[in-house]
């Protein structure tokens, strides 16, 4: 588990109860789905056919939808927002961003339905906070997804994020300016850019990679891909019944 030496690094903040409670449960559900030591096993979870089930709307509020963020993809009003905290040394983010992702990808952003905001989340030492720099580095580039890929390959990580290993990875990710990629992953605003996200999912209660909001409902661990459809489906299927309310109308339709 991360040392409490690193999430007393997070400033205090007050939260809600609803944020709390969800806390509790994230960080719990994160334990036991991928434990950092690696030993941890893949978790299963219910979602409930209840749309609002497990759903908190403070959490929900996280979601950027920020034209500009270079570390997310999909529309900025897609119905459904995905948050993935997540380390570029986490075998289990890896598998998510192998076996998983792709298919959300194609089957929800293409569409407009969804939208995935990555936050990087550092917890395995010096290279992975060093990953994460560079990740963000190679966003101010265009590169970020690029840049996800070759770093979540297979055998990617064995070979270490050392300062050769990133600059390859960025050179496989189609990275142009390699002296600005170096210049931007040792500057200060790459290293406040992960505080910011690491420090976010520590007040969310999260202990262990990779972790997921899902329009404000938590999940843990490398989900089978069909927990990850259903949540989808239920967050897209409430935000439509919010747009028609009591009428079964569209709001466009409505006009």
């Amino acid at each position: 588990m991360t040392s409490s030496r690193n999430r007393n690094r997070s400033k205090p903040v007050a939260i809600g109860a609803a944020v709390a409670a969800a806390a509790v449960l994230l960080g719990v559900v994160s334990y036991t789905a991928t434990k950092p030591d690696g030993r941890g096993s893949a978790a299963t979870a219910e979602v409930s056919a209840d749309p609002q089930a497990g759903v908190y709307s403070e959490l929900a509020k996280l979601a950027r939808r920020d034209a500009g963020d270079t570390l997310a993809q999909g529309r900025t009003d897609a119905p459904v927002v995905l948050i993935e905290y997540a380390d570029f040394k986490c075998g289990y983010c890896g598998k998510f961003a192998r076996d998983t992702e792709p298919a959300l990808v194609k089957k929800y952003v293409d569409n407009g339905t969804l939208r995935i905001e990555w936050r990087n989340f550092p917890i395995f030492g010096k290279e992975s906070d060093a990953a994460a720099r560079a990740a963000w580095a190679a966003g101010q580039q265009g590169r970020f997804w690029q840049f996800h890929a070759a770093a979540y390959a297979e055998g990617a990580k064995e070979k270490g994020f050392g300062d050769a290993g990133l600059k390859a990875l960025a050179e496989e990710a189609g990275i142009e300016d390699i002296a600005r990629f170096t210049r931007d992953t040792g500057s200060e605003a790459a290293a406040e850019a992960v505080k910011k996200d690491q420090e976010e999912a520590y007040r969310l209660g999260a202990t262990s990679t990779p972790s997921f909001l899902v329009n404000g409902r938590p999940l843990a661990g490398a989900q089978p891909a069909g927990t990850f459809t259903e949540a989808i489906e239920a967050a897209a299927e409430s935000a439509k019944t919010r747009r028609t309310g009591k009428t079964g109308k569209t709001d466009e339709a409505a006009k």
